[in-house]
């Protein structure tokens, strides 16, 4: 149903009307009782001199309460810069804040695998003299092989590696997985699933996996441009030292565009990021990431003048560039 519309009420003033002969009583009636229908009735008006007076009082009132409120209270002190860079100091030595390392790690930890080949036992004299005492012992023949002729599959090395694509390709060095039978990679959140080699490029030790198996909710990590890295930045190499791990060292780059040549003098790489975030074996294929964590490189090797095998103080890694072509999706 349309509901009628509403007006404001509004004074109105009837038209005059027309004015009787004088003369006659009748017509004085006439007169007056047309001048009150025409005069409307006396309405209220505003008064300056009381309402206003009163409104600019309350007004007056409100601000003063206002600025009262708002205003520093007597004897208060304004703070000044010092005192609020006093603040900020005092807060930063009694918080417990992460370290950029800290934090770069907790970013791409997620990303980070653990790589281990399979391959055949090695029949090192040690082995053999174990193996013929076994089998006397059982009234084998002394050469026989062990548990049916099957042989053992044991771990031939241990790495690290770091997802670049979501749906499981994993970047690691070729000297982990080469001549393995089988490769395992385990995820942050413990998932173990076989991986295959799918590229790989030799000139910079590099290998490309593909997991047959992966988590949910999978992260790659972030790749970073080398170029506008310089000596002294800060950075952190994630990885398995001996299979421990995830481990995390920092340091700073030492320098750009090394040369390394391996132990056995078969290989020299070039192009490498120079660091001193402690490496040692089972780091090879981690991740050397900037403060923001994002993978600037691939740890492929460390310095070794003598025959110990750890880390003196120089670790190299193959640049991101070169590392992402290996998987034929140059990032930059």
């Amino acid at each position: 149903m349309r509901r009628p519309a509403f007006y404001s009420r509004s004074p109105r003033t009837l038209p005059p009307a027309a004015a009787p002969a004088a003369g006659s009583p009748a017509d004085a009636a006439a007169v007056a009782e047309a001048d009150a229908v025409q005069t409307p009735p006396p309405r209220a008006r505003w008064q300056p001199g009381r309402r206003a007076f009163a409104l600019l009082t309350v007004g007056c009132i409100a601000i003063a309460a206002g600025g009262a409120f708002w205003a520093p209270r007597q004897g208060a002190k304004a703070l000044t810069q010092k005192d609020i860079d006093a603040a900020v100091l005092r807060t930063l030595q009694t918080a417990t804040l992460p370290s950029p390392a800290a934090k770069a790690a907790d970013i791409v930890r997620p990303s980070v695998v653990r790589v281990v080949g399979y391959g055949p036992e090695k029949a090192t004299p040690e082995a053999k003299t174990q193996k013929r005492g076994r089998n006397m012992a059982k009234g084998k023949p002394p050469e026989a092989p062990a548990d049916g002729g099957t042989p053992g599959e044991v771990e031939r090395g241990v790495g690290t590696g770091v997802v670049i694509v979501d749906k499981g390709v994993i970047l690691t060095n070729l000297h982990v997985v080469a001549g393995a039978e089988k490769i395992k990679v385990t995820f942050a959140d413990g998932l173990e699933a076989v991986a295959v080699i799918t590229g790989v490029q030799p000139e910079n030790d590099l290998a490309v996996l593909q997991a047959q198996k992966i988590p949910d909710d999978l992260i790659p990590a972030v790749m970073r441009s080398t170029a506008d890295l310089r000596s002294g930045d800060q950075v952190a190499a994630v990885g398995f030292p001996f299979g421990i791990g995830p481990s995390v060292s920092a340091g700073v780059v030492s320098g750009l565009k090394r040369s390394f040549r391996s132990p056995e003098g078969k290989q020299e790489l070039g192009n490498l990021i120079q660091f001193d975030a402690a490496a040692n074996p089972g780091n090879s294929g981690g991740p050397l990431i900037n403060m923001d964590g994002e993978v600037l490189g691939i740890v492929t090797a460390i310095l070794n003048p003598t025959q110990q095998r750890t880390f003196i103080g120089i670790g190299f890694a193959v640049p991101i560039e070169n590392a992402a072509s290996a998987a034929g999706s140059p990032p930059f």
